[in-house]
């Protein structure tokens, strides 16, 4: 049916490559690029033999649109998926709007001088990819991206109003290092150490980094400690469930991790201002990046589970009611079908639905749109299909 070109070779581009050759009917043709070609050969050395999808692979450098434009020329791919970096959304756009090729990430643009991140940049492409006649999907992971689909599924099956809505996203899973991130660390430690908020009553409310805390008892997991962070789909959904009163985003960190990286704070570890160390100008997050655990290693060591999911009040046929819709994701399991931890695994599914619902024509409108903004039932149906089944409570334990 089409021609996928895959940027990136880390463990989300892994597990999307895989979820791609299981699905070959769609995706009969893909090519994965990357920096360092000889990830991305490993990549099709490991599934060739086992699909029907041809697998090509490419050298690319995502910061340079000129290289991007010359590869997408030459492939001639249907859709471009983004796994690799935020930074490189831009560049990446840019290729596609010179080609006239549809888009799909998995995370908002971010700078690389400024832990910022929100969605002004790409939303200022929407007229040139409408009148280009092509689309860009942002954030088809699963977080932002399925709880952007399970907020359009809510507001379409279950509710005439949404009042408060939470995100809860629990990652109980162990991998036996003191300290190491379950994705991209640069990225994660940035998160993680940034101002959190959350919206309400129509505005922005910021908090200190890590301030808002919260304990909640995950199915399947159990007790955690939650904290609330600033997330880029809580800035679309704002715009895109009508009536919306209050957002929060909450992410579980446990006590060793949070140590760990206050001790790296306070020596300075996690600044992103460059320095001068013998001779050489470096960054300290880059550095500590560097010496950290890959997260794409960490599939082999790590045991449990995580629990992802969306909590929301409103009111139906004009009586309050609560709705809790959530995946549940082994991390074993997920090794054992693709060679990648649970954390990869949820964000590497929902990047390959998101490419299929353009391939198939089930969504299929020129502009740059958040996911939300589409029919979400071909979406949850995939979910189901795909690796990622949902399951609800209608009487969920609500956070305060």
């Amino acid at each position: 049916m089409g021609k996928a070109l895959i940027i990136g070779a880390g463990g989300v581009a892994s597990v999307a490559v895989h979820k791609c050759c299981q699905n070959s009917e769609v995706f009969e043709e893909i090519c994965i690029a990357s920096r360092t070609k000889s990830k991305c050969d490993d990549l099709k050395a490991r599934l060739e033999g086992t699909t029907k999808t041809k697998i090509t692979t490419a050298q690319v450098d995502a910061d340079n649109v000129d290289e991007l434009i010359a590869l997408i020329e030459k492939v001639k791919p249907d859709i471009v998926m983004n796994l690799a970096l935020p930074y490189q959304d831009l560049t990446i756009m840019d290729a596609c709007l010179a080609t006239k090729t549809h888009y799909m990430d998995t995370a908002n643009y971010e700078p690389k001088d400024t832990p910022k991140f929100e969605y002004s940049w790409q939303w200022a492409y929407r007229e040139r990819f409408e009148k280009a006649g092509i689309m860009a999907l942002l954030g088809s992971g699963f977080d932002p991206g399925v709880t952007s689909v399970f907020s359009a599924h809510a507001m379409k099956h279950e509710f005439d109003e949404i009042h408060y809505m939470d995100i809860l996203d629990c990652n109980g899973g162990d991998h036996g290092y003191p300290f190491a991130t379950n994705f991209n660390p640069e990225i994660n430690i940035r998160e993680v150490t940034a101002n959190g908020s959350y919206w309400e009553d129509g505005k922005w409310v910021e908090t200190e980094p890590l301030e808002i805390k919260r304990t909640y008892d995950f199915e399947e997991v159990g007790e955690k400690n939650m904290y609330l962070l600033h997330h880029e789909e809580v800035e679309s959904l704002a715009l895109n469930i009508p009536g919306i009163k209050r957002i929060r985003f909450f992410m579980t960190f446990g006590d060793s991790y949070l140590t760990h990286l206050q001790c790296l704070q306070n020596v300075g570890m996690t600044s992103i201002e460059p320095i001068e160390f013998q001779g050489q100008e470096i960054i300290p997050l880059q550095f500590l990046k560097a010496v950290l655990p890959d997260p794409a290693t960490l599939g082999p060591r790590t045991k449990g589970k995580t629990n992802i999911g969306c909590i929301f009040q409103g009111k139906k046929d004009g009586k309050d009611k609560t709705y809790y819709v959530y995946n549940i994701c082994d991390h074993e399991e997920t090794y054992r079908e693709v060679g990648s931890q649970a954390v990869s695994y949820t964000t590497g599914v929902p990047a390959m639905i998101g490419a299929m619902m353009i391939l198939t024509g089930k969504w299929n409108k020129p502009g740059v749109y958040n996911i939300e903004e589409f029919d979400p039932d071909p979406f949850m149906d995939a979910l189901n299909k795909w690796g990622l089944p949902w399951r609800e409570s209608y009487n969920p334990v609500l956070v305060d």
